[in-house]
């Protein structure tokens, strides 16, 4: 196995991702979508998510494709950056088309950064615009950290962010993009090593070794402010709606083996899962996607925390500042 050209979701062929925030609020929004409506799956394991669209995403659904995922800052008012996305696509006449209308169809997941450090006290909500801009600024190439809507995130130890990574593996692309705020941590203990060094390729979050064993009690976590890690994972295999949602959910073991503790009641975890390309393809490959999309993830969670950079009034170190 070894990462796509850029080791971004952005490698799987079609993809486009966008990035918008606000420093003074610290927070962001982030936008995936594509030229054209893709297959889309979602698995939730965290006991406190905030959602927009995702009942939309069953297999036994109408609508088996959307126009853009939404990750987005803000607890549930940022929820309304799925707004500024539909505003902006409907005003390019995309959506889903109903007697002429056209409804986008863009699901959405938000974290909680609302205590964070940044002035939370604004007079409109800025989540719309902050939609509309990351979409506006969709490309396939954007920066992981501190960016989008893992801009004011944070972790048990250390500020988190929006990471990203992709693999390549018997012909297709797998890739991931994650923003990284979970109740617990991705850092083994005091130490710089991450939970996810088993399954780097490279050195690309480090090249540190582990620093001990899975631990055989619960670290320490940041309870009293509030969480959720939000993802996507995306493929060029063929993938019906069914496919993307068991994607979505073997996705999951990637942020276990990323995040100790994950998947708790005080977190909202969620993966989003996304195929480019229509059809089906067979159990046998999608064994090996499924697996692929787990170790992807925890990549992705890794450097996403990694690449974190210092801000102003930040409640955590960065990644960066730890003690060697």
């Amino acid at each position: 196995m070894q990462p796509g050209a850029q080791n971004l979701i952005t490698d799987v062929p079609g993809l486009l991702v966008g990035n918008a925030h606000d420093a003074a609020i610290k927070t962001g929004t982030t936008v995936l979508t594509a030229d054209q409506p893709f297959t889309a799956g979602v698995h939730i394991m965290g006991g406190a998510p905030g959602t927009r669209e995702t009942d939309l995403l069953a297999p036994d659904r109408l609508v088996q494709k959307v126009d853009a995922l939404v990750l987005s800052g803000g607890s549930a008012l940022g929820l309304d950056a799925a707004s500024g996305v539909a505003n902006a696509f409907r005003a390019r006449n995309r959506g889903f088309e109903v007697g002429g209308q056209r409804v986008p169809i863009v699901p959405a997941a938000i974290l909680f950064d609302l205590l964070n450090g940044g002035d939370k006290g604004w007079d409109q909500n800025p989540y719309a615009a902050l939609g509309e801009e990351a979409l506006d600024n969709a490309s396939d190439h954007f920066e992981i950290g501190t960016q989008g809507a893992g801009f004011g995130a944070t972790t048990a130890t250390t500020m988190g962010g929006l990471g990203s990574a992709s693999a390549v593996i018997n012909g297709h692309t797998v890739g991931a993009l994650v923003a990284v705020n979970a109740l617990g941590s991705a850092t083994i203990g005091k130490t710089k090593s991450f939970w996810a060094t088993p399954f780097e390729l490279g050195a690309e979050f480090g090249g540190l070794p582990p620093a001990q064993a899975f631990p055989k009690t619960m670290p320490d976590t940041k309870l009293s402010q509030h969480n959720t890690t939000i993802a996507i994972v995306a493929t060029d295999a063929p993938l019906t709606q069914a496919q993307c949602t068991r994607l979505a959910t073997a996705a999951h073991d990637g942020m276990a083996r990323a995040l100790v503790p994950s998947h708790t009641p005080f977190d909202g975890d969620l993966v989003f899962a996304a195929s480019t390309t229509d059809g089906q393809t067979d159990d046998a490959t999608l064994l090996s996607l499924c697996h692929t999309a787990a170790t992807t993830l925890a990549r992705a969670i890794a450097r996403g925390v990694f690449a974190a950079e210092p801000q102003p009034n930040s409640p955590l170190p960065c990644w960066s500042q730890l003690p060697e």
